[in-house]
């Protein structure tokens, strides 16, 4: 069995809060759980903690994506069908909450339940009963259900979308995972926890980070979290030769931001800088760049071009143009 609490890496306060509340959820009879966090935050790993670090480890763990699954097909998928149900049904199908009995059932993104499945768990909760699709007779299960969302279930309460009932159903325990950028140092720790997977998957040696680029990691508000970070790196090992990872080896999106502030500007939806603004900023950011690694090269500037991934000639092309000398 794979042993995911390993996988949750970071020393930040909120994480050491984090795995302790994941215990005590695990060791407690609670049948429903509730994870909130942004998207990428890792509420599918925490879901699987949960349930390796509970009495029902040996049993099934069924991860289901609610938004992955058409509406027509997920009544089916959850609670199985008798034979004749409906046209196509030619056997008995057994759901995947059935095949969890005794185990836990991850409903991720549970917000994309349309209203009659909404109902239908709700009994399920309550009761520990359902019926499949076409049945007479109910049928008993004993599984934890463990949900997750990237949205404020109470705002899709509010708006109408999301059974209120429902909700302080599954509100009875809610874990929040913190975002990448609020874990402080936590970023350059996966950081190099990933280099090392990555090195071992690759077969590569990657020593770390030029410290320009650990100063972007730092900058940059990640806002597709440790999923986005990861990525990110896995792409730089497919890509890249160098054996540092140099801030020319991360995409245009990620230094525009950080020039700009930090916050995400362009096609992922968030406020460009105001205008006339982003040369400034982008300037300013580049001349920091430069001026750091011309300092840590103590003015060598074979050096400080080597640290950056540029040539000799690049380098005193960029310090004219930046006004450095």
């Amino acid at each position: 069995m794979a042993d995911y609490k390993s996988e949750l890496v970071g020393t930040h306060p909120s994480i050491d809060a984090l795995r302790k509340l994941i215990d005590r959820v695990a060791n407690s009879p609670a049948r429903t759980v509730l994870i909130y966090g942004e998207t990428g935050t890792g509420k599918g790993l925490v879901a699987r903690m949960i349930h390796q670090a509970s009495s029902r480890a040996a049993r099934e763990f069924v991860d289901i994506n609610c938004a992955a699954i058409p509406a027509s097909l997920l009544e089916s998928e959850l609670f199985g069908h008798e034979r004749g149900a409906f046209t196509g049904a030619v056997e008995r199908k057994l759901g995947l909450i059935e095949a969890a009995n005794k185990g836990s059932v991850f409903l991720d993104e549970i917000r994309e339940l349309d209203p009659p499945l909404q109902t239908k768990l709700l009994s399920l909760l309550d009761t520990q009963q359902f019926r499949r699709v076409g049945a007479v007779k109910p049928t008993t299960v004993d599984v934890r259900f463990i949900a997750a969302t990237n949205k404020v279930l109470l705002s899709e309460v509010n708006a109408g979308k999301f059974r209120e009932d429902l909700y302080y159903r599954l509100q009875v325990v809610a874990l929040n995972l913190p975002a990448l950028h609020e874990r402080g140092d936590d970023v350059l720790t996966l950081a190099r926890y990933f280099i090392k997977k990555y090195n071992a998957m690759y077969k590569r040696d990657i020593t770390g980070m030029a410290p320009e680029t650990e100063d972007i990691f730092m900058r940059y508000r990640w806002p597709g979290n440790v999923r986005e970070l990861e990525n990110l790196l896995e792409r730089i090992f497919i890509l890249e030769e160098d054996d540092v990872i140099l801030p020319r080896h991360l995409p245009a999106r990620i230094l525009r931001s950080v020039a700009a502030g930090g916050a995400p500007v362009g096609p992922e939806g968030a406020a460009p800088a105001p205008e006339g603004s982003f040369r400034e900023a982008t300037e300013a950011f580049q001349r920091m760049i430069v001026a750091q690694a011309l300092e840590a090269a103590e003015g060598n500037l074979q050096t400080a071009a080597t640290r950056l991934g540029l040539s000799r000639h690049a380098l005193r092309h960029q310090m004219i143009k930046l006004g450095l000398t």
